[in-house]
């Protein structure tokens, strides 16, 4: 009888686990675990140090400025000192170092015209483990949603300049998809639409493929502008196209354009929905295009309407979430640019109407009178290590109304070429903040490929 009672406290016991366990797990998935990913596309510290002098003063503080954890992340490519965009996302995204140029494979894949000549295999990102999960997923970005950043989330390929088969990888049941995507990604936003349409329809594919009746037909809705992002359903998926290739910089946005905060906060209310969580990143991309051409103020109030995206999403997520227990936010870069701030430049304020800013001329923070050359000549408070503005000869002398006009691109030690986009990507380290769910796993010195291992971590991925 003792051995029958005994068996009977044991199995009551292993019930009582059992059920005690399903309870656990019952509630763990009940609880939505989101992330937010963040990534300004070539936001360097000395960029991001520009844009809050711009905006706010050398006093004030950005949105980024106030997340509560923070780390410096290194950015280096498995064969490369200075890398890319294709491999530094995709570090983050897998946590596994790629060559410069590849698309979310792991280091035995190298950059081909041909794929099938490249070795190597693709790593799973977090969107897709996103996916597996079953949570809800987005990508938000300003440049083609084909392009290095984004197509690092959702496709693996051995070259981020083969953008067509990267978005058929975006089109569920068709010809290439991913299948790691399931249902496929939830909601897309960006630019480039000539990379879903045949030639015949002004696209690029030469395999007269229309990839958005293709994805509407599996499902999506789609919109081309502001009006018809607003309108859309929120109980269906969404893929939306605002250009033929990258949307404009914030500088020049047009009527009828949404900005990168818009398209944030429109994604974050379709992905809000799913009880499990959502992954979501959001890029301001168009950063990195104008520091390429040296054009500093395009930079600047890009990274500006980043941060404002940031503010946006903290705003929208408080609503559901108010102190974050369920959401990580990481906001960080995936590389720097040779932007330095020169001279001892006497303090500026903010950038108006009536003053130029960290946009002008360096002044003597003694004297107040514009400070000069070895020649003579005035010189900017930003310059680049290298572009193609590199004045051969004596240099003429620059006036403010000259250096801070939309246009103005600023001068470089080292000429690359003669052509605006030359400027090279930097090596430095870059910044990293966070705030919500697991932030504090984020500090000190990390490599990229172990921000995707706190993050993995902190969602429950």
């Amino acid at each position: 009888m003792k051995k029958v009672a005994g068996l009977a406290l044991l199995i009551g016991a292993a019930l009582a686990a059992g059920c005690n366990s399903s309870n656990d797990s019952d509630s763990a998935s009940s609880t939505p675990k989101n992330v937010i990913f963040f990534l300004g596309d070539g936001m360097g510290i000395t960029t991001l140090t520009a844009s809050r002098i711009y905006s706010v003063g050398e006093e004030g503080s950005l949105t980024i400025d106030t997340l509560p954890e923070s780390a410096f992340i290194k950015t280096f490519s498995n064969d490369s000192q200075v890398t890319d965009s294709a491999p530094s996302m995709s570090a983050y995204m897998t946590g596994v170092k790629s060559n410069n140029g590849v698309i979310s494979m792991d280091a035995a894949a190298t950059q081909q015209d041909d794929c099938s000549k490249s070795a190597g295999k693709g790593v799973t990102t977090l969107l897709e483990l996103a996916k597996q999960a079953g949570r809800a997923t987005g990508v938000v970005t300003t440049t083609r949603v084909t392009h290095a950043t984004p197509a690092a989330t959702y496709a693996h390929l051995c070259n981020r300049d083969l953008e067509n088969d990267i978005a058929a990888q975006l089109v569920p049941g068709g010809a290439g998809y991913n299948a790691a995507l399931k249902d496929g990604v939830d909601v897309v936003l960006g630019g480039g639409s000539r990379h879903f349409l045949p030639e015949s329809e002004k696209g690029k594919r030469r395999d007269g493929r229309n990839l958005i009746t293709e994805m509407q037909a599996q499902g999506y809705q789609y919109v081309s502008n502001e009006s018809e992002l607003k309108a859309a359903s929120g109980d269906k998926k969404l893929l939306g196209l605002f250009g033929s290739s990258h949307m404009n910089y914030e500088l020049d946005r047009q009527s009828g354009e949404p900005s990168l905060a818009e398209m944030t906060v429109s994604a974050l209310s379709r992905l809000t929905s799913n009880p499990k969580g959502y992954f979501l990143m959001v890029e301001g991309g168009r950063i990195d295009h104008a520091l390429h051409d040296t054009n500093a103020k395009r930079a600047l109030v890009d990274t500006i309407a980043f941060d404002d995206a940031i503010k946006a999403a903290l705003d929208e997520v408080k609503k559901s979430d108010p102190d974050l227990k369920n959401t990580l936010i990481v906001v960080t870069a995936d590389h720097d640019h040779t932007l330095v701030l020169n001279g001892y430049a006497k303090r500026t304020g903010k950038t108006t109407a009536d003053n130029p800013g960290v946009l002008g001329l360096v002044k003597s923070y003694s004297t107040g009178k514009l400070a000069k050359d070895s020649s003579g000549k005035h010189y900017t408070i930003i310059g680049f290590g290298n572009g193609h503005n590199r004045v051969e000869g004596p240099r003429q002398n620059l006036d403010e109304a000259t250096v801070s006009a939309d246009d103005y691109t600023q001068e470089a030690v080292v000429r690359i070429s003669d052509v605006a986009g030359s400027e090279t990507h930097g090596g430095t380290d870059v910044f990293l903040g966070a705030i919500g769910l697991g932030a504090e796993r984020f500090h000190g010195s990390m490599d990229n490929t172990a921000v995707f291992t706190a993050v993995k971590a902190a969602a429950e991925l």
